[in-house]
C-alpha cells in the first residue's frame, strides 16, 4: 500500500488554485491506485509554531540528556517527522508568496529539517535520511513568466528552494507542476487544463 502525505499551504481555501489542483492530483491518483492511503496536513487550518530557543536546544541535545521542557518543545517536530518518514509520496500544494514559499510552509520545513532525523552530517559530508520516494509539488503563480526562462524566472525562489531542500533531505524524484497567470480568468482556465493533463499523464505513467 502506498501512503501519500499531502501538505497544503495556501492561505486561501475555497478559491485556492494550488489546492484545487492538489485535489485533482489526489482524485486521479486514487482512481488508478484505490488502495492508497492519504494523510492531509493543512498548514493553514492548523498553524504550526515557529521554532523556539528550547526546541533548537533540544534538537542538538542527546535524547538521554534532554530536559522535560526540551522534550515538550520538540514533540511536535517528532510528530511531523514521523508523519513524513512513514510516507512513500509527498504531495505539496504551494502558492508563490512574495517570490518564495508561504510562511506556513516554512514553519513546517523548519520543524522537519533536523540533523540525525532527516539528514546526517559526519563532519565532512551531508546525507539525506528522508525515506519518501517521490515528491510532487504543485506551484501557483499570480503572473506568468516565472518558469521556463520567462521574464520573472530570476525572481522565482520558490521552486529552486524546494528542489534544493528536498534533494538535500534525500528525495530523489521531485516533479513540479506550474500554474501561472492565476489573476486572469481566461488564462487560468486554459493553464489549469494544461496542468491537469500533465498531472494525469504523470500518474498514468506510474
Amino acid at each position: 500500500m502506498t501512503r501519500i502525505l499531502r501538505i497544503d499551504s495556501s492561505s486561501r481555501v475555497e478559491n485556492s488554485h494550488s489546492r484545487h489542483l492538489a485535489d485533482y492530483f489526489q482524485t486521479t491518483w486514487q482512481e488508478k491506485h484505490p488502495d492508497t492511503q492519504i494523510a492531509v496536513r493543512d498548514l493553514v487550518e492548523i498553524q504550526l509554531p515557529h521554532l523556539s530557543d528550547t526546541a533548537i536546544a533540544g534538537f542538538y541535545t542527546p535524547p538521554e540528556q534532554r530536559s522535560p521542557e526540551m522534550k515538550q518543545a520538540i514533540a511536535l517536530s517528532d510528530e511531523l517527522i514521523n508523519e513524513l518518514q512513514s510516507s512513500d509520496v509527498l504531495l505539496l500544494s504551494v502558492p508563490m508568496y512574495n517570490f518564495s514559499v508561504p510562511s506556513a510552509l516554512k514553519a513546517w520545513i523548519d520543524q522537519i529539517v533536523r540533523i540525525g532525523q532527516t539528514f546526517a552530517y559526519d563532519g565532512t559530508n551531508f546525507a539525506g535520511l528522508v525515506k519518501v520516494q517521490s515528491a510532487y509539488i504543485i506551484c501557483a503563480y499570480g503572473s506568468s513568466g516565472y518558469v521556463d526562462g520567462g521574464a520573472f524566472s530570476a525572481m522565482n525562489f520558490l521552486e529552486p528552494y524546494l528542489q534544493g531542500l528536498f534533494s538535500f533531505l534525500g528525495i530523489k524524484e521531485i516533479k513540479f507542476f506550474h500554474l501561472q497567470g492565476t489573476t486572469d480568468e481566461e488564462t487560468v482556465i486554459t493553464n489549469t487544463k494544461k496542468v491537469q493533463e500533465a498531472i494525469a499523464q504523470t500518474i498514468n505513467a506510474i
